[in-house]
């Protein structure tokens, strides 16, 4: 009976630190902001947020939250393995009056930080007339 508990006891040991040496995903983006500047009313800006897994586990994102229908998300939908890229692509259509704007985008995922918040920013212009 020792025997058989000092067994156990030993793969339990072994297993927990094993998992305890692994990594959860993790994101490491280029940038967390896009300035897009001046853009003209009713012309789409477009930024490709790229990242990089760092953590050991693979990286599923499970959804992407925009602050308004103004603001078009796509994003890697595969699970992206240790090392590997994935990028995170919004696309803003102004409407309406010019004026400055600001907008979040929520990233929820298997990720150490299981909730990421990107940023896009600018001031829509009018277009000048012909």
């Amino acid at each position: 009976m020792k025997k058989l508990l000092l067994l156990f006891t030993l793969i339990l040991g072994v297993s927990v630190a094993t998992n305890a040496q692994t990594k959860p995903a993790e994101f490491k983006f280029d940038k967390e902001l896009n300035d897009f500047g001046k853009i003209p009313v009713n012309k789409a800006a477009t930024i490709e947020f790229k990242f990089v897994n760092i953590g050991d586990q693979p990286l599923i994102i499970s959804k992407v939250e925009t602050t308004c229908g103004c603001t078009v998300p796509e994003y890697t939908q595969v699970p992206v393995k240790k090392g590997e890229a994935g990028t995170i692509k919004v696309t803003y259509n102004p409407t309406g009056a010019a004026m400055p704007f600001s907008k979040a985008i929520t990233i929820t995922s298997n990720a150490k930080t299981t909730t990421k918040v990107l940023y896009i920013k600018g001031e829509t212009v009018t277009a000048p007339t012909k």
